[in-house]
């Protein structure tokens, strides 16, 4: 986690910036309990130029490396009244163009006319995810929970976990901070109870190259050229 990433007037940019987007599309989820935009960065191609920024590519370039690219980006806002939470579970699909019959990739979910499937371990353990958050998130409206190191362990059924050996963090992270994650770690997203927003950018990066005629469902490369060596 890096708190402090983002300036108020980034933030704020990134918010104006989303009021704005047209939220009939099918890419958009909106209940009492959850505001999702899928395919995000599709959808508010404007925000690239501020998330993007020299110094957000140059803290991947320096934990990652170059070679990656983004895959996959949601926006989340969970309301100030919302009882939506997410048990314990890994990120166990990518989000892909088309369904095809390959070895190794499998099972194949669709939502909202996107094909999700679970490719295989190796992809997983290689990629990463960032979250921006765009408001002061705590264990009292939605935080992720998650289990150290639970990502080493490969494919880690939730109700397997040996409460007498694992243990809980929750990961606090103020407005205009990064927590970067594995998707395979264990985490959860408790119920919101002080009545304050939690706003969140979800985005999913990789380096690998699909097989056959697959292809990622949002793929945008990285400006790693001003970033110094």
């Amino acid at each position: 986690m890096v708190d402090n990433f983002f300036t108020e007037d980034e933030i704020e940019k990134l918010i104006q910036t989303i009021s704005k987007i047209d939220i009939s599309k099918e890419t958009v989820r909106r209940t009492t309990d959850v505001f999702a935009i899928r395919q995000f960065l599709k959808e508010a191609p404007h925000v690239t130029e501020t998330l993007f920024n020299d110094r957000f590519n140059k803290i991947i370039a320096e934990i990652f490396g170059k070679e990656f690219f983004v895959v996959k980006s949601i926006y989340f806002d969970k309301p100030e009244k919302s009882n939506w939470f997410v048990s314990y579970h890994q990120d166990l699909t990518i989000s892909v163009d088309k369904k095809l019959d390959i070895s190794g990739f499998g099972p194949w979910t669709t939502k909202q006319n996107q094909y999700a499937v679970q490719p295989p371990i190796e992809i997983l353990q290689d990629n990463f995810t960032v979250r921006i958050h765009l408001d002061n998130t705590n264990q009292d409206n939605g935080a992720l929970q998650v289990i150290p190191k639970s990502h080493l362990k490969g494919i880690y059924k939730p109700e397997t976990i040996d409460w007498t050996v694992e243990k809980e963090n929750i990961c606090c992270v103020n407005e205009g901070g990064i927590m970067f994650m594995k998707p395979l770690l264990l985490h959860s997203s408790g119920r919101t109870t002080n009545n304050n927003k939690r706003r969140v950018i979800h985005i999913e990066f990789s380096r690998s190259i699909l097989p056959g005629n697959l292809n990622w469902s949002e793929y945008m490369k990285i400006n790693f050229h001003s970033v110094s060596k």
